[in-house]
């Protein structure tokens, strides 16, 4: 029996996101033999480009049960059968996360209809569900609504069952067969970010990886060092979020450790932003850089961890571009800093330099800590074959991530803002999105202008993406 399933969702992260709509169809391989359907109250708002999506509003789900509420007869309408779910993980992680936020470890044989595809009908450009129902005549009615895009499943389902010698999937379905299968069996080959949990639900360690399920596997077989085999025995649980893109990946692992501090991440565990670094022109017209709390309204040139990481910093910067200490805040002094002193400031302090060339050093300095062009959106690989994901830089400070479904865009990247989530600017961010700017500036395909305030962007597409 294959309790097929499709959901919608508040977003692509299990942990963070919930359930507004959920469809069960219980297909024995020849007819349905049981069904359930209902929108879910997610018990939040639902973000702007999920109801363009999907077409389900907040009105619509106020007054429908939440999911402690239909818990019950998802248990019991998916008890001994298969969870069947087109690219499965996504539909399962989300059911599995709901009933453990209610203390219940829910789990189910399941298979994934976009695996059985690959093997089954080889040679398509594309297996996500929309695109593969498209090239076999499968019709799908209300896309991207739970009861309809479970029920083109099926039709699906039932096809492969037709050109298959045997009646089952035995070999494609998962089952128990060791403790450390058992963590690694439901991940999945794609790029995203991993947790490691202990016997008490605490994450103790975040990582990132092209290939989740293959660097997990890594961690549970390593023993060459004490700590690692101190993990190891301490890992109790697996969770993962998929990015698709592998710059996502680094970003939200930065942020994630930072807002975790787990025990194995020590090296990483930076706290988030608290210090940044700006400027100012004083009345003699020279640039005084300045640092301070990131609660500023102005964008910061850099931001640090700590006041005392920014000092460090600024300290290295005066020292590599020849600044002055007094005109950087480190030097209190009514009269000439130390360093020109000793001959290595150039008098900017007493007025000895002039401003212009004394500037010309400032905005050097600059350039080196910017992140790259004022404005940029950076699309790259979704978490699945129709979407992509989006990066956003706004007057060189790192805004956030998102994803979105390019056949909605309409050549218009100004709607991309609705599916931004916000996260924290900080010195590691900065760092990663250099980085990959610095490598990766053969991947600037266009500059356009946003239609609302003329605003130029610099669009990178990265790895190649098609846009």
């Amino acid at each position: 029996m294959y309790a097929v399933i499709d959901i919608e969702t508040t977003g692509g992260s299990a942990q963070r996101d919930r359930i507004i709509e959920v469809a069960v169809f219980v297909y024995d391989g020849s007819d349905i033999t049981d069904s359930f359907v209902t929108l879910v109250n997610p018990e939040r708002s639902i973000p702007y480009f999920i109801t363009r999506l999907t077409g389900i509003t907040d009105q619509m789900v106020a007054h429908a049960p939440r999911f402690c509420e239909i818990a019950r007869k998802i248990l019991e309408i998916t008890e001994n059968t298969t969870f069947v779910a087109h690219n499965v993980s996504f539909d399962y992680n989300f059911i599995r996360q709901e009933f453990l936020r209610l203390g219940y470890d829910y789990r189910r044989p399941k298979l994934c209809t976009v695996q059985l595809s690959r093997k089954y009908l080889p040679g398509y450009r594309s297996y996500s569900l929309g695109n593969i129902c498209k090239e076999l005549g499968i019709e799908i009615d209300y896309r991207h609504r739970a009861a309809g895009d479970a029920l083109a499943t099926i039709k699906l389902l039932n096809y492969i069952l037709e050109i298959k010698e045997t009646g089952d999937f035995d070999e494609l379905s998962e089952k128990i067969v060791s403790p450390e299968y058992e963590m690694i069996r439901n991940l999945p080959e794609t790029t995203g970010v991993y947790y490691f949990f202990n016997d008490k639900n605490e994450i103790i360690y975040i990582g990132k990886s092209l290939n989740i399920r293959e660097r997990v596997k890594t961690h549970l077989l390593q023993c060459n060092t004490q700590r690692a085999v101190e993990m190891k025995n301490a890992i109790a649980g697996v969770g993962y979020e998929e990015t698709g893109s592998e710059l996502v990946a680094l970003l939200f692992e930065s942020h994630e450790i930072k807002r975790v501090k787990p025990l194995y991440n020590r090296s990483q565990r930076r706290t988030l932003a608290q210090y940044g670094l700006y400027y100012a022109y004083d009345d003699n017209g020279y640039m005084n850089l300045i640092i301070d709390k990131t609660s500023r309204n102005e964008v910061p040139v850099s931001v640090y961890s700590s006041k005392m990481a920014s000092r460090e910093h600024l300290f290295a910067i005066t020292s590599k571009f020849g600044l002055c200490q007094k005109l950087c805040g480190l030097y209190q002094t009514q009269n000439s800093c130390f360093q020109y002193s000793i001959g290595q400031c150039k008098g900017a302090c007493v007025g000895r330099e002039k401003p212009d060339e004394y500037n010309k050093r400032v905005k050097m300095a600059f350039d080196s800590l910017a992140i790259g062009s004022e404005n940029i959106l950076i699309i790259g690989n979704g978490r699945h074959d129709e979407e992509r994901s989006v990066i956003k830089i706004e007057q060189g400070k790192y805004i956030g991530f998102g994803y979105f479904d390019p056949a909605a865009l309409n050549g218009n990247p100004e709607v991309l803002d609705d599916c931004i989530r916000s996260f924290e600017d900080n010195r590691d961010t900065r760092q990663i999105i250099r980085s990959y700017l610095r490598q990766n500036d053969k991947d600037l395909r266009c500059e356009t202008r946003l239609k609302a305030d003329n605003t130029r962007v610099y669009i990178y597409l990265e790895n190649d993406c098609c846009f």
